[in-house]
């Protein structure tokens, strides 16, 4: 298998387009959600927005937020 630095190397002398797809190549193969992670968002979410629903819980504006955290 060859180094990082040989990869590198090889594809640096690509063409600009072909050096694009291999980035973006890389770059997708380390985006991929994991499904467990994601089952899990969703079910908070919904859990929550039920939890709304039934007045358990209140919605915080956007603006409370932002002055709340300094953002």
């Amino acid at each position: 298998m060859e180094s990082v630095t040989q990869l590198a190397e090889k594809a640096v002398n690509l063409q600009p387009v072909e050096r694009l797809r291999l980035v973006e190549a890389i770059l997708f193969s380390l985006d991929r959600p994991d499904v467990k992670i994601e089952e899990s968002w969703v079910a908070e979410a919904e859990a929550r927005y039920e939890a709304y629903k039934r007045g358990e819980i209140e919605a915080v504006d956007w603006d409370e937020i932002k002055k709340r955290y300094g953002r």
